[in-house]
């Protein structure tokens, strides 16, 4: 099976990730980079936008810090005639203050920041230790 094909089916795992009723899956860095070279996949607001490879280099250095309990890529949908799954958001949980996450994402930095997970969408739970917050980088 490719990552694609296993990314696929990890995204779908909860029904058809395209439908607003399936709560959008939260996966690691492995998951939504490796075999990933659509730059469409994620961060398309910058112009020219950024390869995958540059946020997945990135988000591993922050993944490696003390700091750091884990990083997900929140996948939005799967359209047929796109390569690769899409994703908006990358969430950072750590103990680290949201303006300390916004310093480590550098050029990176999204459309929104988002300190604490965002109500208005359903996505897979995820338990966070009560020293840590969920920190979001959103590009649109």
């Amino acid at each position: 099976m490719t990552p694609r094909e296993r990314l696929i089916r990890r995204i779908n795992q909860r029904g058809d990730i395209n439908h607003p009723d399936t709560p959008r899956p939260l996966v690691t860095l492995e998951e939504f980079f490796h075999g990933n070279d659509f730059p469409g996949s994620i961060g398309h607001s910058p112009n020219p936008p950024f390869e995958p490879g540059h946020f997945y280099d990135t988000f591993l250095r922050i993944r490696d810090r003390s700091d750091v309990l884990d990083v997900l890529v929140e996948v939005i949908h799967h359209r047929v005639h796109n390569p690769w799954p899409t994703a908006d958001t990358i969430w950072v949980i750590t103990s680290a203050s949201p303006n300390e996450v916004q310093v480590w994402v550098g050029e990176l930095y999204g459309d929104d920041f988002h300190h604490g997970w965002t109500r208005h969408r359903k996505r897979e739970s995820y338990d966070v230790p009560s020293h840590m917050k969920a920190v979001g980088i959103r590009w649109c």
